[in-house]
């Protein structure tokens, strides 16, 4: 941590925005930021960089780092505490967080914006996740698949679960609104995937195009009565204080480009994947750690 990086309300104040606005921001991967205790602290480059290219009219884009940075994308709490484990054991590098969704974690890190992408990705015809995805956006790129973890993916609904919600199938209900994610977020593609393989028209899913940029603030609108159903992870339902549905055991995986910069930070991954302080973590928060650190893929 640098004396001149900024909080969110900093950030807040020097944008012209809310609060709010500024952690939408970080989700979305436009502004680079990572944890101090449970605080969490913007970089005034990146923040410099975004006041001078981007006028928020612009489309999305991924700040770039210098040669001693790195970038975790992804949004689950587990990811916090790897970024900590990699700047403990890797401190000729810092390892900052973005918050983007997994199908535009895998895009920035084929335009080379992104360092260490998570990815849980639904695909309907192989019943798989995230090869597909990841060998048809990378492409020729060599990169390395490593499992972090499985984690249980399903239904928000109202606690008690009073409309009687239990399968996909519910969502073509005209009594139900939904709670989205947006488009790229991994609950989504689950959601649209789901939605193919049940023959469900979207266009006709009631809030359908209400969108909300993390599992808790879906889970949080089912809380609210703002919304029947939603998708996403046990780990937010919990926290929401939402009933959850568990629907399908996600895989939730890691892919690192193969390069020289990435040569050491690949290896020490590996050794905290499989360390048992890490393990412990995970299985803290109720996460499968069967298959963590694995190999699932290197070309």
């Amino acid at each position: 941590m640098r004396d001149d990086d900024l909080t969110t309300e900093e950030v807040a104040e020097q944008l012209k925005v809310s609060k709010l606005t500024v952690y939408d921001l970080i989700k979305k991967g436009e502004l680079l930021s990572y944890r101090v205790g449970r605080q969490i602290r913007v970089e005034l480059e990146a923040l410099d960089a975004d006041k001078n290219q981007n006028k928020r009219q612009q489309s999305p884009t991924v700040a770039t780092t210098n040669s001693s940075q790195m970038i975790i994308s992804g949004q689950d709490s587990s990811l916090d505490v790897l970024a900590k484990h990699l700047n403990e054991s890797t401190p000729t590098l810092q390892f900052l967080r973005s918050y983007m969704g997994s199908l535009d974690g895998l895009i920035a890190m084929y335009q080379d914006k992104a360092d260490i992408v998570s990815t849980h990705l639904f695909d309907g015809e192989t019943g798989t996740y995230s090869l597909p995805y990841i060998h048809k956006i990378l492409g020729s790129k060599s990169y390395i698949v490593l499992h972090l973890m499985k984690r249980k993916a399903g239904l928000f609904v109202q606690s008690g679960n009073p409309k009687n919600i239990h399968h996909w199938e519910d969502l073509h209900r005209s009594d139900l609104t939904l709670a989205n994610r947006e488009t790229g977020a991994g609950a989504r593609v689950l959601l649209d995937e789901q939605l193919r393989l049940h023959n469900i028209n979207r266009q006709q899913i009631s809030g359908y195009h209400n969108i909300y940029t993390s599992h808790l603030d879906v889970a949080s609108q089912i809380a609210k009565d703002k919304a029947d159903i939603g998708i996403g992870s046990e780990q937010a339902a919990k926290m929401a204080n939402v009933d959850f549905i568990e629907m399908i055991e996600e895989s939730y995986d890691l892919v690192v480009l193969k390069t020289a910069k990435n040569k050491q930070v690949i290896t020490q991954l590996q050794a905290i994947l499989k360390s048992e302080s890490f393990s412990h973590m995970l299985q803290s928060l109720n996460y499968n750690v069967s298959q963590t650190g694995q190999i699932i893929h290197e070309q």
